[in-house]
């Protein structure tokens, strides 16, 4: 599947580990929560990067204290009305502190990449067959926002405020 991250097209060297395959020892890669939960002590000590995909049932808060041994975190989108993952993704990088490599999995629609990116996501598993160029297109769509969130970007409060005091 193709992969966006930090606002390009990437070769992805992760593998996605099923629960009954077999390790691999040079290869970094993803397990599911219960995977982890089951062989941490193996994981932790392996020498690779490590990944950690969560379901969208699976809350961040039961891998909080285990953050540091993950490089990477993917947050699934099971279907257009779950929209748990963006929350999770706040909560990740704002109130945990993660700066490991945020992946949207799953049901990744294109129209919602740049809200998923502005909630804290920097990669992006596609659709098999997906136009990578309009996909990156999505991120551009919108240049000013009323929110501040996770991306750091200026509100158009603040913006409002920096034109004034230039002007005068």
């Amino acid at each position: 599947m193709p992969l966006i991250k930090n606002g390009q097209q990437v070769a992805d060297p992760w593998l996605a580990l099923g629960d009954e395959e077999t390790l691999p020892e040079d290869v970094p890669v993803i397990v599911s929560l219960e995977r982890w939960q089951q062989e941490k002590d193996v994981l932790q000590t392996r020498g690779m990067e490590l990944g950690l995909r969560l379901r969208s049932d699976q809350s961040p808060q039961q891998v909080a204290e285990d953050l540091q041994f993950f490089s990477l975190i993917a947050l699934e989108f099971p279907k257009f009305t779950d929209g748990r993952a963006y929350s999770y993704a706040r909560l990740l990088r704002e109130r945990h502190g993660f700066s490991g490599e945020l992946r949207a999995v799953g049901n990744v629609l294109r129209d919602q990449l740049l809200f998923m990116q502005r909630c804290g996501f920097d990669a992006f598993e596609l659709p098999e067959n997906a136009p990578v160029e309009a996909w990156l297109r999505a991120l551009e769509d919108f240049s000013v926002w009323y929110q501040p969130v996770t991306d750091n970007r200026a509100p158009v409060s603040s913006l409002r405020r920096r034109l004034r005091v230039a002007a005068q």
